[in-house]
């Protein structure tokens, strides 16, 4: 699936017949249907019409360029890799509100899907609102179309990194460090509900007793009670997590 996301990303209109051929000369052993199951599973295939996409970056921290301004302005999105304790692979999805810091969602899951972040950022929304912006890297999760019309429905702008440069995603980033470092070095997870379990009892611990240095020692959960009122009228159905 790498494989298929890589190629997707470096030719995004090449067919699954040809994308089939390039992968055979690379020296994979693959099937035209699997290939084209696959990219339809996975919202990679090619679409008749296309939308100009608008990437941050050239040369610049994205994070700058497009600095959030009050709560829900801008989310980051990203992804950081575990595992229970079988040695199965554990996937987790993270959605940061930049302007407080705020974790709005810690998801985990053996595997995610394109829909799978549709419907995890449909309930975020349904909460706090729709955000003006949503920053991301390049995943095929990110790039799919399920996503790219969700969030055009939303009148949402996607803000795509440039592929390779993580640091414009800095907020997120930043977030996976401390997450990394603080938790998930230091819990073993015997099964996927145990993780889940222990993943919201973090989330809930960063979110309102974690000072965060760049809030003047504020949690996320008191920065974001002190700018409430800040939050625009789009997002009238904010609240506190």
């Amino acid at each position: 699936m790498d494989e298929l996301s890589r190629l997707a990303l470096k030719f995004p209109r090449f067919g699954y017949r040809r994308a089939t051929h390039v992968l055979r000369r690379e020296g994979w052993q693959v099937n035209t249907k699997r290939v084209q199951r696959l990219r339809r599973e996975h919202g990679l295939q090619v679409r008749p019409e296309q939308r100009k996409r608008r990437r941050l970056g050239h040369g610049d921290n994205a994070c700058v360029r497009k600095t959030p301004d009050l709560p829900n302005h801008v989310w980051s999105v990203d992804f950081i890799s575990d595992q229970t304790d079988d040695g199965r692979r554990l996937k987790i999805l993270a959605v940061i509100d930049e302007f407080t810091r705020r974790c709005l969602s810690i998801r985990a899951d053996r595997s995610i899907k394109a829909t799978d972040v549709r419907q995890e950022l449909n309930k975020l929304i349904e909460v706090f609102g729709a955000p003006e912006h949503i920053r991301s890297d390049n995943g095929p999760e990110f790039i799919a179309y399920a996503i790219q019309d969700y969030l055009a429905s939303h009148d949402i702008e996607a803000l795509y990194i440039e592929p390779g440069s993580p640091w414009q995603n800095g907020y997120v980033e930043s977030f996976n460090s401390r997450f990394r470092d603080e938790f998930l070095d230091r819990e073993v997870f015997g099964n996927l509900h145990e993780a889940r379990v222990l993943l919201d009892g973090y989330r809930a611990f960063y979110n309102r007793e974690r000072p965060h240095s760049a809030l003047n020692y504020l949690t996320p959960h008191e920065f974001a009670a002190r700018n409430a009122s800040a939050a625009e009228p789009r997002n009238h159905a904010h609240q506190l997590a």
